[in-house]
């Protein structure tokens, strides 16, 4: 077990004006899951292969257990990788598969084959140890592929996007399993994705990047709830958060309605931010229309459109079930809650509670 260090790491790709990871400093404790969330583009997966070797650093530097690897091999760094395609040999059976990299190692053939059954046994896989994976389903070739990681015993596990090839339901079912045997055998793991729901339901913290450049990193309810700019804001949560531009000059108007807020981030226009659960449909003095319900039997999103500053702007409230309005309703809404407002010119953010 190890931490990991970014230490202004950089990754400039040949024949582009742009880092792909631009001075990305980043410390991983020992045994913690930390996930690496963002658009696509955004260097997750450049990341990534930067901390497993397979792509060079043009500045800065990383660390394994406060070992500096950026000239190390990959074979030498002591990280075991799990990809999106499973990567399996169909001509081996599961055993052979999981067992491949200590066989490589020049592992004892009794020694090897004891930490496959010990793993098996830890991810339900003991029954198909004599399957190709061609007969075997998509979840369960992904557990071979976390096995094979699993059984070289790395200071370092990367997972690249691991569920992305699984359906909804079965995705859930894993990602749930994965986070559990991870917390059991607490090594030191970073995990990419470009799911915000799955970085938010799996990671002790969360690191968000854009083009390149760490965002935020914290955990997922500080994310949620303390947002250090617009975009975090805007990328983080789903139903994404309901943002408005709003004059900055004096009291803050939403359709046309005083909110009750008091201008905290100075300049002329600022950017006001709030969750779907802060909207309140029949109690405020902003009009609005119903567009859609969504009824999810637990809760219900209710789309709605508000005319603001003469053009019409599209909002999402988070209500109790059973909602009784319907579409094409007019109804009143108001806020009640935390509300953000950022500054436009350098993303500064005030939190106000109304």
């Amino acid at each position: 077990m190890a931490s990991v260090q970014y230490d202004a790491a950089t990754r400039l790709y040949p024949g582009t004006s742009r880092p792909a990871v631009n001075e990305l400093s980043l410390t991983i404790a020992d045994g913690e899951l930390l996930v690496l969330v963002g658009p696509s583009g955004s260097g997750k997966s450049t990341a990534l292969r930067m901390l497993a070797g397979l792509e060079p650093l043009d500045a800065g530097r990383i660390l394994i257990a406060d070992r500096d690897v950026s000239a190390v091999r990959p074979r030498d760094r002591d990280i075991a990788m799990v990809f999106q395609n499973y990567a399996l040999y169909p001509q081996l059976d599961v055993a052979a598969n999981m067992g491949f990299a200590l066989k490589q190692q020049g592992v004892p053939k009794e020694e090897r084959m004891q930490r496959v059954r010990d793993v098996a046994k830890l991810l339900d896989l003991e029954p198909y140890l004599d399957r190709k994976p061609r007969n075997l389903s998509g979840g369960q070739r992904q557990r071979v592929a976390m096995g094979r990681a699993i059984v070289r015993r790395p200071q370092v596990y990367l997972m690249d996007e691991p569920l992305s090839n699984l359906d909804a339901k079965l995705r859930v079912q894993t990602r749930t399993e994965l986070v559990e045997l991870q917390a059991r055998l607490a090594v030191t793991t970073v995990y990419v994705t470009h799911d915000q729901v799955e970085a938010m339901t799996m990671g002790d913290r969360v690191a968000v990047l854009r083009d390149g450049i760490l965002q935020q990193c914290d955990t997922p309810s500080a994310l949620y709830h303390a947002p250090a700019n617009l975009f975090v804001a805007g990328f983080i949560g789903s139903p994404a958060m309901n943002q408005l531009h709003v004059s900055a000059t004096g009291p803050l108007m939403i359709g046309g309605a005083d909110v009750g807020i008091a201008d905290d981030v100075g300049g002329e226009r600022a950017m006001i931010g709030f969750r779907p659960e802060v909207v309140v449909i029949g109690a405020g003095s902003i009009p609005a229309r119903i567009r859609v319900i969504e009824d999810l039997g637990s809760e219900v999103f209710v789309h709605l459109v508000i005319q603001h500053e003469g053009e019409d702007h599209r909002l999402v409230a988070k209500a109790a079930a059973p909602f009784t309005g319907a579409v094409g309703d007019n109804v009143q809404i108001g806020l009640r809650g935390t509300v953000h407002l950022f500054d436009t010119s350098d993303a500064r953010r005030a939190t106000i509670t109304v």
